[in-house]
């Protein structure tokens, strides 16, 4: 499954950000990978951050992540630089952006 995310940056963190997001924690990268997420990308346009991540189970991910001391240790140094996340929904998924449309869904490869 693919899922959208939405995040915004404090005012003046945008540099900051880039520079300390180019490489996450070896141990989260493990964390994730074992968790079935696949791939995890990030774009930025100002303050407002586009992420997309592969993975097999987003909400099951999210929950197991919230007992991950690496994933703890990571939250508290980057989140310096974030206003949060969209929410549109309750719970670990409810930050999924809802999709709308899709090519495949159109013309009948999904």
């Amino acid at each position: 499954m693919t899922i959208a995310l939405h995040s915004r940056l404090k005012e003046g963190h945008e540099e900051a950000y880039e520079r300390d997001h180019q490489h996450i924690p070896d141990d989260l990268a493990a964390e994730f990978a074992r968790l079935g997420v696949h791939e995890w990308r990030i774009w930025r346009s100002g303050r407002d951050l586009f992420h997309l991540v592969d993975c097999d189970d987003f909400e099951g991910a999210m929950i197991a992540l919230e007992s991950s001391p690496a994933n703890a240790r990571w939250q508290e140094f980057i989140n310096q630089h974030l206003d949060g996340f969209a929410t549109f929904g309750d719970g670990p998924g409810g930050t999924a952006v809802p999709q709308v449309w899709t090519l495949t869904g159109q013309v009948g490869q999904e």
